[in-house]
């Protein structure tokens, strides 16, 4: 299990993420385990979760047709099931009806489906697809989620009286109104409800002049409202009939409570298996919204981030119509630290919340936003030191918070450890705190800790070069420019282009002279050359990538070019087939018109066309022979034809039959060096340097593997 602190939480903001996935959430219990989301203990349950969700995205992304996962949770109905002689409310008992409709729906789906999606429809092995459920509560409930009056016979004869006493009741209250209406005693309004009991509305100087219950009356006291007495009885006996069917009611859900008692433990399961989907469902959604995938896990303690993207800062760049720049992040037992170095604003500490939260998202069961062909691997603890952390309460300044915490890291910190430390030894005096850092550096590193490291201090920078699985990297920074370019590239420190920000921020050059002129003249110097290598380095950076794009432009046009020759030549040769058999239908033609002239109809010398005749099979004799031999030429270009396909000389010669993925090969037109990342028959994807091109085979040599 990945130890995380709530510390590490907090520098990761990983709550921004939480509370994102629980805005996807249709129940609270799927709703608080996305909230309370902890790195997953077990190796195996990481991973089954991982694929899980990935089976889930894969699904939306192509856009297969999967159940809506919208439903009530079952929680009441499970307490309230095995209490005896209980009656579940109306409501549970749709809610248990859509639950096992839904179920039915997903066990439907992945029938047939479990070597395509095997997490998934391991799910789904404590259930069973079945309507008993479904029609049980069918023959009691109507399309609008009322009890049927045939539920139950004696619910039948009491809702048969109901609708007679009612019609009574009403033909009664008609009869009524129609009289008093006459005689001028009803107000405008002329009735009036109350309890579902119909009232006349009656002008209060009449009111003694109307027998029955005077119920109330109007605000101003000028409507009295009096129930007929030709109504009461009938209200009243209707009163008792609906008490009658409520009670009637409970005994028919009682007896279907007693029905779904049956079917407890699938129920039991409909709430266990929906809850643990919508919570899979959050994570996909979330996963589709920041374009993430399920990277290659690895066992050897390294990991290969390519085109990384830190998911907050993507999201709040979409938004504000910016590009978010994806980095490159490599590290393995030979490059285990990592000491990030350039420019403020340049997106070191970005880079660094990039690597840290998306090996929290990973542990925790998320895709996360990278190429597919990234690899990442497990650690047991990751730990951080972001931000100032003040403490006023605590009485705590930076530097002393940072101290507290190194102490902790050197405590627990070993192998499997991965250490993000965010402008490392700052906050006290420049020589003493990075002579302090400097130390501490070398006792991470004694421990076998994986670490990233941003800071400008020289001395630390100086120290990475010199261990050998330490690295340096920094964020690249055009000098043209004089702006950052949020780009991260390994193998050199940067320089922190301190006077060339203060200068673009409208610093006088006067001023910024007047401090280089304070410093000692070897800091200058050795600043001046990290900015003259990195200068240098994004020259040849710009050459390569221009250089790249001019070969596969050259290759594109070379393609187009071969298309375009293939296209014309096969038109020319079916023009020519064309030609060539009208040609031979033309002579046939005549061939045939010679021997219709010859061929003479009226003589009296027997077997007059003899002689034209044999001519005519000699002819067709001949023909045939030519076809014949035609169809021999045909069968020896195809063998000629197979044996040109066969691997040439030259292409055993450059051992291409040799190149797969990893292989180190070279282009034969350039020179140029790369390294195989993927093979797709004839087509090879070659990543030159920092560039990535696809090419055929035949275009390449293979070096080693």
């Amino acid at each position: 299990m990945l130890k995380v602190d709530q510390q590490t939480y907090r520098d990761l903001e990983f709550n921004v993420l939480t509370e994102m996935m629980s805005e996807f959430c249709v129940g609270d219990s799927a709703r608080q385990r996305i909230i309370s989301l902890k790195p997953v203990r077990k190796t195996e349950e990481l991973i089954k979760f991982l694929h899980q969700t990935n089976e889930l995205t894969d699904i939306r992304r192509e856009g297969e047709t999967f159940p809506r996962i919208e439903f009530d949770e079952l929680d009441q109905e499970i307490k309230m099931l095995p209490v005896k002689n209980a009656s579940l409310p109306q409501k549970s008992f749709d809610r248990i009806r859509f639950a096992s409709n839904l179920v039915n729906s997903l066990i439907y789906f992945f029938n047939k489906r479990e070597d395509e999606f095997p997490e998934l429809f391991s799910m789904l092995k404590n259930v069973y697809f079945t309507k008993e459920i479904i029609e049980e509560i069918d023959n009691i409930f109507d399309k609008h989620g009322e009890v049927k009056d045939d539920a139950s016979e004696e619910l039948f004869q009491i809702r048969q009286r109901i609708k007679d006493v009612e019609r009574k009741a009403n033909s009664n209250f008609d009869r009524t109104i129609r009289k008093y209406l006459k005689k001028g005693y009803l107000s405008d309004t002329k009735e009036a409800f109350m309890e579902n009991r119909r009232l006349l509305a009656v002008l209060s100087s009449y009111k003694r002049q109307v027998p029955g219950q005077v119920t109330g009356s109007s605000k101003t006291g000028n409507v009295t409202y009096v129930e007929p007495a030709e109504t009461v009885p009938l209200n009243n006996e209707l009163d008792q009939l609906k008490d009658d069917e409520r009670k009637e009611i409970f005994k028919v859900l009682q007896i279907l409570t007693q029905k779904m008692v049956i079917h407890l433990p699938l129920i039991k399961e409909y709430q266990k298996i929906l809850v643990n989907f919508d919570f899979i469902n959050a994570k996909s959604r979330l996963a589709l919204k920041f374009d993430a995938v399920l990277p290659g896990l690895t066992n050897d303690m390294s990991f290969d981030l390519i085109d990384a993207y830190h998911p907050v800062l993507k999201l709040n760049n979409q938004n504000a119509g910016k590009k978010t720049i994806p980095q490159r992040i490599t590290m393995n037992q030979h490059a285990r630290m990592l000491v990030i170095s350039g420019p403020n604003a340049g997106g070191k500490s970005i880079t660094l919340k990039t690597i840290g939260l998306l090996q929290l998202m990973l542990q925790c069961g998320l895709l996360v936003p990278v190429h597919p062909n990234s690899k990442m691997t497990l650690f047991s603890s990751l730990l951080t030191d972001i931000g100032d952390n003040q403490s006023i309460v605590d009485e705590l300044s930076t530097y002393s918070y940072r101290l507290k915490r190194m102490k902790y890291f050197l405590e627990v910190a070993n192998e499997r450890s991965m250490l993000l430390l965010d402008e490392f030894g700052t906050g006290s005096d420049p020589d003493l705190g990075g002579a302090l850092a400097e130390v501490f550096f070398e006792e991470l590193y004694k421990k076998g800790s994986y670490g990233v490291i941003t800071t400008h201090y020289g001395n630390i920078k100086l120290k990475a070069d010199e261990l050998d699985a330490a690295v340096n990297g920094c964020m690249l920074f055009d000098t043209e420019t004089l702006k950052p370019l949020f780009k991260f590239s390994t193998g050199q420190p940067g320089s922190s282009f301190t006077f060339e920000v203060a200068q673009i921020n409208g610093i006088s050059k006067k001023l910024i002279n007047r401090a280089k002129h304070k410093l000692d003249d070897k800091k200058v110097k050795m600043d001046q050359l990290l900015h003259e290598l990195q200068k240098e380095k994004s020259y040849l950076s710009r050459l390569t990538k221009e250089h790249i794009e001019a070969q596969e432009t050259a290759e594109e046009a070379r393609l187009r070019s071969e298309e375009s020759l293939a296209t014309y030549n096969a038109k020319l040769k079916q023009m020519r087939a064309r030609a060539e058999e009208t040609s031979k239908y033309v002579s046939l033609g005549k061939k045939l018109q010679q021997f219709i002239d010859a061929y003479i109809t009226k003589s009296k010398k027997k077997n007059v066309n003899a002689d034209l005749l044999n001519e005519v099979k000699k002819y067709i004799a001949k023909e045939k022979a030519k076809i014949e031999s035609l169809k021999k030429e045909e069968v020896l270009k195809k063998r000629s034809k197979k044996k040109k396909d066969q691997p040439t000389k030259k292409a055993k010669q450059y051992h291409q039959d040799k190149i797969k993925k990893g292989s180190t090969v070279k282009m034969i037109a350039t020179k140029q060096k790369g390294e195989v990342e993927e093979v797709e028959g004839n087509d090879i994807t070659v990543v030159f340097g920092f560039a990535r091109m696809k090419v055929k085979r035949e275009s390449l040599i293979w070096v080693k593997d």
